[in-house]
């Protein structure tokens, strides 16, 4: 067991950096300052001084809305210039005079909304100059702290979006505007909550940083290697275990982590060496983790970003959300297993001996209270509680269950430990009734305890740390969702979305297909330099309304743009799970793009056929009959795919086997008259003839 290394997730220190290890070359956003001494204090000491603010704000909501979101990018921007240098290039072991300037500028600009919000009330829509001056330094903020994280590409987007707010009179008449003067634009964008403090800010600075800090609680607490235990033990030992593993861990790790980059740089330590150590490939190795980690963002319960600002936008519960994707990210995880299990075959790989694979139910046994949090946080979303209140619960009680863990291990006697166990646990249900004094009163109790037990410290630590990560993990997002307002302000302030959903109309009253296509190719192509929260903003503002009026169901037509907004991430020349990869695989981030996107090529189905048949996503009308039938066609589709992508099913496929597997699963996917029923005879003569030819190889 030991040989395995099921610790190899990398360890975080108090301030949240990760320790070396062979995933460090490589960041997910931007290139990090290595701190020490009192600026390492400092930024520990803002981080913190974050997270407890978002406790706060959840907890209690003391403050207004739009005053939440203001010192919300107020925290976003101090930790930014702190965190991250203006240039890659040069060493980044100090924090220069302008950069500590610009974080106290950010945070102390963040209060402007607080300070003066009934004057900001009275004169809305007649900024002052003061207004204009701060918003102007604020939105520039905004772009420059983008820029360190993120990159050029997005704040090139949002810039092109604000250019076109100011001088868009100018242009041609098919995508002229009236014209707006200075002042509208700033005071669309920085007085209202139709700009960088919109309603992707307003989730950001609720649901996404409880959820990202729920995470980061459970990171620090060992789910990592519970995940990675419960796989190797169900499938280590199965042919191609190893990447099997991968695919069901990186599964498991999506239910709590919305960023499928995190989830390779997690995961990949243990699953990446693993596979190339049983014989895959470096590539197919990176690839594998890839693929199976972005599907963490269509993961429920937790899912990514996106899905709370979709349930946001479309007024429904989140848990409408989460019913729609769970099939779809279901079938992402078969498609990722299968293409896993043909390569395998067509590689001849086996798997881990049986005996080197640990028990699932031991490690149950042993790390069974991790599980909770995770299970109360999915019965209270389907209960109908908020997901502010289900994630606040989940997050209290990881807190509770970490803490209540090192006093337990301490008690002597299995009597005692049930006691203490069930006197936390009728505590904690105090929640529902009570509210939240009586569980910060046990938390409080449980944290000095700590102090004076054995190992209580250390515990104490890891809350410290999960707190400081969860604050530097929320910084891209949060930043996203801030600039990404530039965009939804200036198409708010012009109408311009009406231009292109337009033309989209006019497409698809030809064929919906092509305006599927369409979209598809500007979800893939904004993916290649942007994030999927902005990526998935700018197209559903734009494309979703449109396959709306062309008869799609509203929350199917937002996932659609959703799904391909994360497929995006794998797709090169800008793949940034590959990257991620790469830096564990040793090898070409390129060819780990390339390998990802065809082991992934049986997922692209999924969205076309939930359009053709909502059922699909549990959207129109729904017979149990009807979601059985889909499901089991949507199956059938991928199997074909992917046997055709690998050329391998029982036995190695001939280039005219691979095609007649490829139109059997196109034309189940299209659900007009008598493509179905096509595309089940044609399979099943592929499939029939497949048998016939794995007869006659075990008969030779």
């Amino acid at each position: 067991m030991s040989e395995l290394n099921l610790h190899a997730a990398p360890s975080r220190g108090a301030a949240g950096d990760a320790a070396p290890d062979a995933g460090e070359q490589f960041q997910e956003h931007g290139v990090q300052r290595h701190l020490s001494g009192l600026p390492l204090k400092i930024l520990t000491a803002s981080a913190l001084s974050f997270s407890g603010y978002q406790l706060v704000v959840a907890a209690f909501h003391p403050l207004s809305s739009l005053v939440i979101r203001s010192l919300h990018v107020g925290f976003l921007l101090m930790l930014c210039f702190l965190l991250y240098p203006a240039l890659k290039r040069g060493k980044h072991n100090n924090i220069p005079w302008y950069d500590w300037l610009l974080a106290a500028t950010g945070f102390a600009l963040g209060t402007y909304q607080w300070i003066f919000e009934a004057d900001l009330i009275q004169r809305a829509g007649d900024p002052s100059t003061a207004d204009l001056v701060v918003g102007t330094i604020v939105v520039a903020l905004v772009f420059e702290a983008v820029r360190r994280i993120l990159g050029l590409a997005l704040p090139l987007v949002c810039g092109a979006f604000l250019l076109y707010g100011l001088f868009g009179q100018y242009l041609p008449d098919a995508i002229a505007h009236r014209g707006f003067g200075y002042d509208q634009v700033i005071g669309q964008l920085f007085t209202g909550t139709e700009g960088i403090y919109g309603i992707p800010t307003m989730v950001s600075a609720t649901y996404i940083f409880l959820f990202i800090l729920f995470g980061a609680f459970l990171e620090h607490a060992g789910m990592i290697n519970l995940f990675n235990a419960i796989a190797l033990g169900l499938v280590g030992h199965a042919k191609g275990g190893p990447a099997k593993v991968a695919v069901i861990s990186s599964g498991f790790m999506g239910t709590i982590s919305g960023s499928g980059v995190a989830n390779v740089l997690t995961v990949g330590q243990f699953t990446i060496p693993l596979m190339k150590r049983f014989g895959y490939t470096s590539v197919f190795a990176g690839a594998v983790e890839a693929t199976s980690s972005m599907g963490g963002q269509i993961m429920p319960p937790v899912m990514g970003a996106v899905a709370f600002i979709m349930a946001e936008t479309l007024n429904v519960p989140y848990v409408d959300i989460v019913k729609a994707a769970a099939i779809p990210a279901i079938l992402y995880y078969v498609t990722a297993f299968w293409m896993v299990h043909l390569e395998a075959g067509r590689a001849g790989l086996t798997g881990l001996p049986k005996e080197q694979c640990p028990s699932p139910v031991a490690a149950l046994k042993k790390n069974w209270y991790l599980v909770l949090p995770l299970a109360a946080l999915v019965a209270m979303l389907f209960h109908g509680f908020t997901p502010m209140f289900a994630g606040m619960t989940g997050l209290a009680l990881t807190a509770i269950l970490i803490l209540g863990a090192a006093i337990a291990a301490q008690l002597s006697g299995m009597a005692f430990r049930y006691v203490f166990w069930i006197a936390l646990g009728l505590g904690a249900a105090t929640f529902v009734k009570l509210g939240i004094y009586p569980v910060l009163a046990i938390i409080a109790v449980l944290a000095v305890a700590c102090l004076w037990v054995k190992g209580g410290r250390k515990t104490l630590h890891t809350m410290k740390s999960s707190l400081v990560d969860g604050a530097k993990q929320a910084l891209a997002v949060g930043l996203a969702c801030a600039i990404v307002g530039v965009i939804i302000g200036v198409l708010t302030l012009t109408g311009a979305a009406s231009s292109f959903a337009g033309f989209i109309l006019e497409v698809g009253a030809n064929s919906l297909f092509l305006s599927l296509l369409l979209t598809m190719i500007v979800c893939l192509i904004l993916g290649m330099g942007i994030p999927t929260i902005p990526n998935y903003i700018i197209t559903s503002s734009i494309a979703a309304p449109a396959l709306l009026k062309l008869g799609v169901p509203l929350i199917v037509s937002h996932m659609f743009v959703f799904y391909f907004g994360i497929m995006a991430d794998l797709t090169p020349p800008v793949a940034l799970a590959a990257f991620a990869a790469a830096s564990i695989a040793k090898d070409s981030p390129m060819k780990i793009g390339f390998k990802a996107t065809q082991i992934a090529i049986a997922g692209f189905v999924i969205p076309y056929m939930a359009v053709y048949d909502p059922a699909l996503m549990l959207q129109g009308e729904l017979t149990v009959a009807a979601v059985v039938y889909v499901v089991c066609k949507a199956l059938l589709a991928i199997g074909l795919w992917g046997a055709a992508s690998v050329g391998y099913l029982w036995a190695p496929l001939k280039l005219l086997e691979r095609l007649i597997a490829v139109v059997a699963a196109a034309l189940l996917v299209a659900a007009v008259p008598l493509t179905d029923q096509l595309g089940f005879a044609l399979a099943a003569v592929f499939l029939a003839w497949q048998i016939m030819q794995r007869r006659k190889l075990a008969v030779a």
